[in-house]
């Protein structure tokens, strides 16, 4: 065969299966879900750690997701660590409300069969009561705060487990309003306080702030997490 028809067979094939990967990818790309969906766990525990802990879950967040995946059984399972300073200074939580917020919206949207299970310790615990808030509290200007989540993204959260959250006591100390736990969210809420714990009660036993990782309350969060997936 003469080199010019060798060269025309060949650029016939090519095209023929240039065209071929074309057509298939058009047929099956239509069925091959968004990477979003694929990256979709059947849980996925948002947490907000305590004042002054290290970037991550803290602690006491570490010792309730740990708890909570070896629940869950077979389901896949991820970890959403809320992004803030958690600092001594408190008016920085609204960073923590406003990225938990962002995050779970997000995730509603994007991933609507997975069901989330918000959670916070100390500050965090403050943090992601404010996010189920269903307002914004009296004399907090709007255009400092996120707005409110939809109501229908409380659709999406199984459970809301806190510990240590601030009391309306504490809450004026450091000048700000007090935890709203939204109507959408209360009958799936969780708030555990150690005896004498003195951010959540009267108390003043400051190493009760610190024990629920040790006195069982993660495990009892962690079931009543579960019961409601």
């Amino acid at each position: 065969m003469a080199y010019g028809n060798i060269r025309d067979v060949c650029a016939h094939f090519v095209a023929r299966l240039l065209a071929a990967i074309v057509l298939t990818s058009a047929v099956f790309g239509a069925f091959v879900p968004p990477a979003s969906a694929e990256g979709c766990p059947d849980v996925e525990a948002v947490f907000a750690r305590g004042t002054t802990e290290a970037p991550g879950v803290g602690a006491i967040g570490q010792a309730f997701v740990d708890s909570l995946q070896s629940k869950v059984g077979p389901k896949s399972f991820r970890v959403y660590a809320v992004d803030y300073p958690a600092s001594p200074d408190f008016p920085t939580a609204v960073d923590g409300i406003r990225d938990a917020g962002d995050h779970v919206e997000s995730m509603a949207a994007s991933c609507p069969k997975t069901k989330m299970v918000l959670g916070g310790y100390s500050q965090g615990a403050a943090v992601m009561g404010f996010v189920t808030s269903a307002a914004i509290p009296d004399g907090v200007d709007a255009a400092d705060v996120p707005k409110p989540m939809p109501p229908d993204v409380a659709n999406h959260v199984a459970a809301v487990t806190l510990f240590g959250t601030p009391s309306h006591r504490f809450m004026d100390t450091v000048g700000a309003p007090p935890v709203v736990i939204g109507p959408l969210y209360q009958p799936k809420t969780l708030e555990l306080c150690a005896s004498d714990d003195p951010v959540c009660s009267e108390g003043g036993d400051w190493a009760a702030h610190a024990a629920y990782a040790d006195d069982g309350m993660v495990d009892q969060a962690a079931n009543y997490a579960v019961s409601h997936l």
